[in-house]
């Protein structure tokens, strides 16, 4: 009988110089479910590449005075660059595709023909804005307020020269038929609504070749013209599958996608462009397209210029890669914006994994080895606590499972650590030490410490897609084979028997307030550096006397610290109510300097269409707040004033005060 198979892919990332924290985090989630889906038994096909074309490579080659090949492959090969950091953060990818790569040159040659030879392709005059940093094109009514990108909201520069356009347009209507019969096509539900909205509004035709930017995919009928680098992008996910080109293989087998993890920034892309011209092509479309939300420090998008990167390589050296990739996994709220701290990464390292997973192994390890030479059997002698820890081994991998299909990551690891928890409780429950007093108890002591082994080895088994280096260091201590570790093996009472290891403790307790204190000496430094190196890659809007210059943000602080807030002008650009509360609406609003989501308890005075495109005032450096067990996260407050009756009205500007001006 053949295999399932599960296509997944992580969005093919920009070449940077200097890869953060954020950028690994689509890439460890991808590698979670990869290998989730292998230990279900699933043929898997996991692609993650680069995206090694356009403007701004060419303009970062130039300035180094290398050729834009030259520039990447160091980038990409060289010694810490993007297959190093896979490397280091066990990613389990099975290809990796760079656009540079010959045979998907190949492959994007041959969808341009055939979407011109279609009529779905045409020559035209672009007359307009382009943003660099996003690659995007823009008419005047889609630009934000400040006539700037309504993504990154950084400045656009004019336009105008000779292009090929794909008839984007042509397929509205297919595309909200798509979003209305695949409910599950745009996930999370806010950002296909996101995209409907942009649909309706107008879809334009997409500009999709250049004659100003040479390094890129020549069009093979007029070579003059160099692909648009998002149609050049998209089109790794089928060329690495061999879709017109004799290198690689696979497409029959795994197309369509089952996933496309892409950054929200990013979504319109693939929800947008990317089934139309797979429409354009007769190709089936991807299952699912699902959009996360960023990494954020202290409130703001990870950016090498205002000096708040964190990089992955320090915290591997300094923590250990599976404390990363736990913290990645398990602390961020999966298709929100999440947070990064030092005391959060800290706090999970030493609740979750020292004291609750650490401390369960080498607990049971040591009594098993101190009562029984660290041989174990069941021996059937049960009492009540037993029932309850037996079950559970049994029922946490089908609910373990069931979030993984949901792409709930966060809530697949809280199932784990609900049985490692339970487990823990068991001990206190049953209190070995005192059954060792009486040698008459021990058959009852070894059926507890081997119920305490099987918590274990269940939990090394599920944990084995996130952690993949800790499991096989709890299966080498349980005295288990690592191969051992699949689903086949999953359930209470498989292992009749252990020979249990002294080992070292899996993950060290931090002293925290020594830890806060040298990491803090640390991210002064690398401030510092930021400011003494940083150019910003294109001169700033000018400002006017009502739009003050970007402020020094404050710390993050609590509702006891509110006396120090950083108050704020920002505008609604969306409002939805919640269906999962009566009292909350969720706020997608600018800020001034991006884009941020609030939840506040005013939907009992309020309608969101009556928000949409208002003024409000915000705190603006609140620690962000996880709500709605973990669903959503709260960036900022919304301030509002109540009367003695309880009646509540939000703080309204006119449209003259711009977004992000202070209050004060």
């Amino acid at each position: 009988m053949e295999k399932k198979t599960f296509y997944i892919t992580t969005p093919i990332y920009y070449p940077s110089d200097k890869l953060h924290i954020g950028h690994s985090y689509t890439t460890v989630a991808c590698d979670a479910l990869a290998r989730f889906k292998r230990m279900q038994g699933y043929d898997v096909m996991f692609l993650t590449g680069t995206d090694e074309h356009g403007q701004k490579i060419q303009d970062k080659a130039a300035d180094k005075g290398v050729t834009p090949k030259e520039y990447v492959d160091n980038i990409v090969e060289g010694a810490g660059g993007v297959k190093d950091l896979w490397k280091l953060l066990n990613i389990s990818y099975d290809r990796f595709i760079r656009t540079t790569d010959d045979y998907h040159i190949k492959s994007c040659q041959a969808i341009f023909t055939k979407l011109y030879e279609k009529g779905d392709i045409y020559k035209s005059i672009y007359k307009g804005h382009y943003c660099k940093p996003c690659e995007s094109f823009w008419t005047d009514s889609q630009l934000d307020e400040n006539g700037c990108c309504p993504d990154c909201h950084r400045p656009v520069y004019e336009a105008e020269e000779e292009a090929y356009f794909f008839k984007t347009g042509k397929y509205a209507d297919r595309l909200l038929q798509l979003y209305e019969e695949n409910p599950q096509f745009i996930q999370p539900e806010s950002r296909k609504n996101e995209m409907i909205a942009f649909i309706k509004q107008g879809l334009q035709d997409t500009c999709v070749s250049r004659t100003t930017v040479p390094w890129g995919i020549p069009v093979p009928f007029d070579p003059k013209h160099t692909m648009y680098v998002w149609v050049d992008a998209l089109s790794n996910y089928i060329s690495a599958l061999g879709y017109e080109n004799d290198a690689r293989d696979g497409f029959e087998k795994f197309w369509p996608a089952d996933l496309h993890m892409v950054g929200k920034e990013i979504l319109r892309f693939h929800t947008i462009l990317w089934p139309a011209m797979l429409m354009a092509l007769d190709l089936p479309l991807p299952k699912r397209v699902f959009g996360h939300g960023w990494l954020l420090i202290n409130g703001g998008k990870m950016s090498k210029s205002v000096g708040n990167v964190v990089d992955p390589v320090v915290l591997c050296e300094r923590y250990g890669v599976d404390a990363i990739r736990y913290f990645l996994l398990r602390e961020i709220p999966f298709g929100n914006d999440g947070s990064f701290t030092n005391e959060a990464l800290i706090s999970r390292i030493n609740s979750d994994l020292a004291n609750d997973l650490g401390n369960l192994l080498s607990r049971t390890v040591a009594m098993a080895a101190k009562y029984f030479g660290g041989t174990l059997a069941p021996t059937g002698v049960t009492a009540d606590p037993d029932a309850e820890v037996t079950a559970l081994i049994g029922e946490t991998p089908d609910k373990v499972a069931a979030a993984m299909d949901q792409l709930l990551i966060p809530q697949a690891l809280m199932e784990i650590f609900r049985l490692i928890q339970r487990a823990n409780k068991y001990i206190d429950e049953t209190a070995p030490w005192a059954l060792a007093k009486e040698e008459a108890n021990a058959p009852r002591l070894q059926q507890v410490l081997y119920n305490l082994c099987e918590a274990l080895r269940c939990a090394a088994i599920l944990l084995n897609a996130y952690l993949p280096d800790t499991a096989p260091k709890m299966a080498a201590q349980l005295g288990l084979d690592p191969a051992g570790l699949v689903f086949a093996n999953l359930g209470y009472g498989k292992q009749a028997g252990y020979t249990v290891r002294k080992g070292e403790a899996l993950f060290p307790r931090i002293d925290v307030s020594k830890e806060l204190e040298e990491l803090a000496k640390q991210d002064e430094a690398r401030k510092a550096e930021a400011k003494g190196q940083a150019a910003p890659a294109q001169p700033a809007p000018e400002k006017s006397q009502e739009e003050p210059e970007a402020q020094e943000h404050l710390p993050e602080i609590t509702i006891d610290d509110f006396a120090k807030c950083e108050m704020r002008v920002a505008k609604v650009l969306a409002c939805e109510k919640l269906p999962e509360s009566k009292k909350l609406l969720k706020f997608r609003l600018f800020d001034g300097e991006r884009e941020r989501t609030i939840l506040s308890g005013i939907a009992k005075w309020y309608q969101p269409e009556e928000l949409v495109g208002k003024q409000v005032a915000i705190v603006a450096n609140l620690a962000p707040r996880p709500m709605m067990k973990g669903k959503y996260v709260s960036e900022g407050m919304i301030l509002s004033a109540a009367d003695s009756q309880g009646n509540v009205t939000v703080v309204l500007f006119p449209d003259s005060v711009k977004p992000g001006s202070q209050l004060g």
